[in-house]
């Protein structure tokens, strides 16, 4: 059975309840039903889209501003909220959270625990994982992974592997 169908306007609405989401409600807008899973207790919400080949699936949402487009997945138990931009091939799963006003982008991944916030950037093959926060104006791009335990905040552009599991790099805003 269906759980949403899309209205005259380009929005989801709920067919029946499930997780949070009650009947009736009005979701975001998604382009097609290819981009919201009709399984799980994904979806989108507020004035935040979905578009191209993008797929929001499990129990992963979209909501506030936040755009996901190209063929981006975001999936398992993800959040994107905020204005906050997901693009590309990018791939956002797990409980990762990605808000404010952050990209990821082009095949980037963002996966486990990892938090991507602020203004934010990861983008290139770039990964941020575990338990990682990318926060501020810093950018993770090329092949640079931050993982595990590490903070990375401020004005830190890397395109460098930051695997310490307890690190904690803070750079503040120049």
């Amino acid at each position: 059975m269906k759980k949403y169908e899309i209205n005259k306007d380009g929005c989801c609405v709920a067919l029946r309840s499930f997780g949070d989401v009650e009947e009736g409600d009005i979701g975001g807008f998604i382009e097609s039903e290819k981009n919201l899973s009709q399984e799980g207790n994904c979806w989108v919400s507020g004035d935040a889209r979905l578009f191209g080949n993008a797929q929001v699936y499990d129990d992963a949402w979209v909501s506030g501003n936040a755009w996901v487009s190209g063929d981006a997945l975001v999936y398992g138990d993800a959040l994107v909220y905020g204005n906050a931009l997901v693009y590309g091939n990018a791939r956002v799963s797990g409980t990762a959270i990605v808000s404010g006003d952050a990209v990821v982008a082009e095949n980037a991944e963002v996966y486990g625990d990892a938090v991507v916030s602020g203004n934010a950037e990861v983008y290139g093959n770039a990964r941020v994982y575990g338990n990682a926060r990318v926060s501020g104006t810093a950018e993770v791009f090329g092949n640079a992974f931050v993982a595990e335990n590490t903070r990375l905040s401020g004005r830190a552009p890397t395109s460098e592997a930051i695997p310490s599991d307890a690190a904690k790099i803070l750079r503040k805003t120049l």
